[in-house]
């Protein structure tokens, strides 16, 4: 009996051991593996996850598993509290990768390096306009911007004339996280657009114009031109026009006040009872009528010395030129004349 007691303790003191080494290399063989990249096989398109505020990291692991961003649940957490980043995760929108190994993934999730979707502003396009790219990119809603954009307080913080931020929006490509904040996004855009003001400043340095009126005379132009080399020469007309009081009859200040750039008729002139309306108003809009790039800024700053005080436009996307109001006539004339024998001619065709 004493005999096999002392068998059976031997056979323990070997066994336990044995089970422990066991489960030491069963435990090293599943971490190991559960570091390692879902795949060694590495791709350009990413899988976005999306993370809360006040998510725990259990459920963000759960999120990677799901979407085939990391091998173990278990090892991740692991990994995170061995790392000590586990309190540490950032809320936003991630582009992750299969190929990223667990620490790497917890890297960027710790560090905030949040998804930039690519944001592309065209020249001379309004707030509104704006607003509605950037919500379609879920960048900020389209009601808090436009609060933003709006709010003489915020403007006159940003050191701008106003009373909205119309004009200053610089027309660029720019990278935003999603649910970026509009005071953040405006900012950004304004930043530019003094950026640029300042580098033309030092090339004109001297402008009879407040940075107002050339900014407001610039998305004018910018609306009117399609042809890059006609921007000093249409910015040379309206300046021609304001020295002699003449109101600018600029269709597009029209078209602003009605927030919509469609064709205009008679009745569009002399019914929109509005301050933007430049057939009426001898003077300036309040406003700019859109974010002017760089070359409708510096058409204003260095406009053309033309002689004209009428442009018409050609149906080409140029304008014909005219200094006195006869030739203007007979200009405007010209066109129609051509449209018509076009239209005659399709229907010829046809």
């Amino acid at each position: 009996m004493l005999i096999q007691k002392l068998k059976f303790s031997s056979d323990i003191k070997i066994v336990v051991p044995l089970l422990l080494l066991f489960h030491i290399a069963l435990f090293t063989g599943f971490y190991l593996e559960g570091i390692e990249p879902v795949t060694k096989e590495k791709t350009d398109i990413p899988k976005f996850v999306e993370i809360e505020k006040g998510e725990s990291i259990f459920t963000v692991a759960k999120k990677l598993k799901a979407e085939g961003l990391i091998k173990s649940i278990p090892v991740f957490l692991f990994e995170a509290i061995r790392l000590g980043v586990h309190r540490e995760i950032k809320a936003g929108e991630y582009a992750l990768f299969p190929h990223q190994r667990p620490s790497e993934i917890l890297e960027i999730l710790s560090k905030g390096k949040v998804y930039l979707h690519r944001v592309t502003i065209p020249e001379g396009a309004t707030i509104w306009q704006i607003a509605e790219i950037l919500e379609a990119k879920k960048i900020c809603s389209k009601e808090e911007f436009m609060k933003m954009a709006e709010d003489p307080e915020f403007v006159k913080s940003l050191g701008l004339p106003g009373p909205t931020v119309e004009g200053y929006l610089y027309p660029e490509t720019y990278f935003f996280a999603k649910n970026t904040h509009p005071a953040k996004v405006i900012k950004k855009m304004t930043d530019k657009f003094m950026e640029v003001w300042q580098e033309l400043e030092t090339l004109v340095p001297e402008r009879k114009l407040s940075m107002r009126e050339v900014v407001i005379l610039a998305s004018i132009v910018e609306k009117e031109a399609f042809y890059e080399e006609e921007k000093p020469i249409i910015a040379g007309v309206y300046l021609n026009r304001l020295k002699k009081g003449m109101p600018l009859q600029a269709d597009p200040t029209i078209n602003y006040a009605l927030r919509s750039f469609r064709r205009l008729t008679y009745k569009d002139y002399v019914s929109v009872k509005s301050p933007y309306n430049t057939y009426l108003h001898n003077s300036l809009p309040p406003t700019p009528i859109g974010n002017p790039g760089k070359s409708s800024l510096l058409a204003v700053l260095k406009p053309a010395k033309v002689p004209y005080l009428y442009f018409v436009a050609d149906g080409k996307g140029g304008h014909i030129f005219s200094r006195t109001y006869a030739e203007h006539l007979k200009a405007i004339e010209m066109v129609r004349s051509k449209r018509n024998n076009a239209k005659d001619d399709s229907l010829n065709e046809g």
